[in-house]
């Protein structure tokens, strides 16, 4: 006996003629003339060497063969149809990953909102934000570990492409009891006594060095490594040391009492925060619409500050 050549339409077409009842609104249903689909039933049935269809019954009525065939569709079928709608969902834009990797600890006062915009709109794109990957983020982007790195050192790399997302100041955090508090900027000299509390990241990523101190050839009398931003900024009102943060987190502090903010220097010093994507996924819908609210997340939160 030859094998019997099943194809995704075979399993339709018993599909529908269980479902419809019969050949005439069967083949309606499958957009096919009801000569064409009895000519289809009798070449199945001629493979499957037994009647599928109980002929004399009406509704037509399947026969224990095609009853096994039937459960066959009802369970292929709709995990192919799943399969086709979520290609033409990628195809479209509309479905696909957004894992987001920091280097920088304090972006998630301004992520955080613009991410919960975006599910609403793409609830069909998988999010994910990657802290861990803090310190190999931009490796882990060309790896395809992750889809978007939130970067203020944009480096040359193969197939990546640093989009522009806006400028920020980092600030010198003191308590308000601080000798510094009444001042408008801070010399590196300044530092050269201090206590300065930072995250735990290379010093070649803190803006406070790479920008401000190392250029003075100024070092601080001790450096203190701390995770999370409440805890450096509780730390900091409370006279344990000084601290440098992103304008966005003075900013979301500008009613604290115990806090006071200056510039780094007379003329402060001025960032430029990048995401880093591949250059292929440079197009997507979601993609763009994410960089987008990245941007206004931003600025909503300068408006509100102002």
């Amino acid at each position: 006996m030859n094998p019997m050549h099943l194809e995704l339409r075979h399993l339709r077409t018993i599909r529908a003629i269980h479902d419809q009842g019969g050949l005439a609104r069967a083949a309606e249903v499958l957009n096919i003339t009801q000569s064409a689909l009895s000519h289809q039933v009798r070449a199945l049935e001629e493979q499957a060497g037994t009647t599928l269809f109980l002929r004399q019954s009406k509704p037509m009525r399947l026969s224990p063969a095609g009853l096994r065939l039937l459960a066959l569709a009802r369970q292929v079928l709709p995990m192919v149809e799943a399969a086709q709608a979520e290609i033409r969902g990628i195809t479209q834009g509309r479905v696909g990953r957004l894992h987001i990797a920091m280097e920088c600890h304090a972006c998630f006062n301004w992520l955080l909102p613009a991410l919960d915009a975006f599910r609403h709109g793409w609830p069909q794109v998988d999010i994910d934000v990657r802290a861990g990957l803090a310190f190999t983020a931009l490796p882990a982007l060309v790896r395809g570990e992750a889809d978007l790195v939130i970067s203020s050192d944009p480096e040359e790399l193969p197939g990546v492409i640093f989009e522009p997302l806006f400028d920020y100041q980092p600030l010198l955090a003191v308590a308000a009891a601080h000798p510094l508090a009444g001042r408008e900027f801070a010399e590196p000299a300044d530092l050269a006594t201090e206590t300065l509390i930072t995250y735990p990241m290379d010093r070649a990523r803190l803006d406070v060095f790479s920008h401000f101190l190392n250029p003075a050839g100024v070092q601080p009398e001790a450096v203190r490594e701390i995770e999370l931003t409440d805890v450096i900024l509780l730390l900091v009102a409370s006279g344990r040391g000084v601290a440098v943060l992103p304008d966005w987190v003075m900013q979301r502090e500008a009613d604290n009492a115990d806090l006071a903010a200056l510039r780094l220097g007379r003329d402060g010093v001025t960032r430029r925060l990048y995401a880093a994507i591949r250059d292929e996924d440079r197009d997507q819908p979601f993609m763009q619409d994410m960089l987008r609210l990245a941007r206004e997340s931003r600025g909503q939160k300068l408006e509100a500050a102002e």
